[in-house]
């Protein structure tokens, strides 16, 4: 073989590499997982979503971020050992109302509201989260979903930043009007920045304008 046939077989081989790892790079884009970063003024929290166990609820968050929605909205109720709980409130505590309807409870999809697990809050009513979430502090299984019971659905975990989340969850609290455990300078969610779409295709939903309740209870 003389040396220009040489150095063609390498550039075959060199093209082969390059076009077999660019198709796996962009494999891997399609279906990783979608990655949020949530900016807050003690420190930024990624966020890791599953939505394979919980599209609905993924869709949802995703939908919110696209929104602005997270952008200035509080840590309104902080109990260390608990959850950290946000989504509804700015720094004033006048409501932050999505326009996006309820949406179903996928609290049965396998995923435990373990420490670092970010859920979402709601009222009474299973299937009426719509903005507000939590990040459990602890364990916290009591309130998974089970055959026979509805829980707060777990959509993802925190992937880096457990220490911002700890930080918050050490801050002092107090009682103002009907809010109880709020931080006496509550943290505040600068933004929330969707850092990888992974799989995610966002799906058009039809809005309804209603309020909702800072839940969860605290379960004893």
């Amino acid at each position: 073989m003389n040396k220009s046939s040489i150095f063609g077989y390498v550039r075959y081989l060199l093209g082969l590499l390059i076009l077999t790892t660019s198709s796996s790079f962009i494999f891997s884009q399609s279906t990783q997982s979608p990655l949020v970063e949530l900016n807050t003024d003690l420190g930024k929290i990624i966020i890791e979503l599953d939505i394979e166990k919980a599209p609905i609820t993924v869709d949802n968050f995703l939908s919110n971020i696209k929104d602005f929605h997270y952008d200035g909205v509080i840590f309104h109720r902080v109990i260390s050992g608990f959850m950290i709980q946000a989504g509804g409130f700015t720094f004033d505590l006048s409501p932050k109302n999505t326009s996006r309807q309820p949406i179903a409870n996928e609290s049965k999809n396998g995923l435990s509201n373990k420490r670092g697990t970010i859920s979402m809050a709601r009222t009474n009513d299973p299937n009426s989260a719509k903005a507000q979430f939590f990040i459990n502090h602890m364990n916290n299984e009591r309130l998974d979903g089970t055959e026979n019971s509805w829980g707060y659905a777990v959509f993802g975990r925190v992937k880096f930043g457990m220490n911002v989340v700890d930080k918050i969850a050490s801050l002092p609290t107090h009682e103002v009007l009907y809010f109880k455990n709020i931080p006496k300078k509550p943290p505040m969610i600068i933004s929330a920045r969707i850092l990888s779409k992974g799989s995610w295709q966002q799906k058009e939903q039809k809005t309804k304008n209603s309020s909702e309740r800072p839940t969860p209870e605290i379960i004893n």
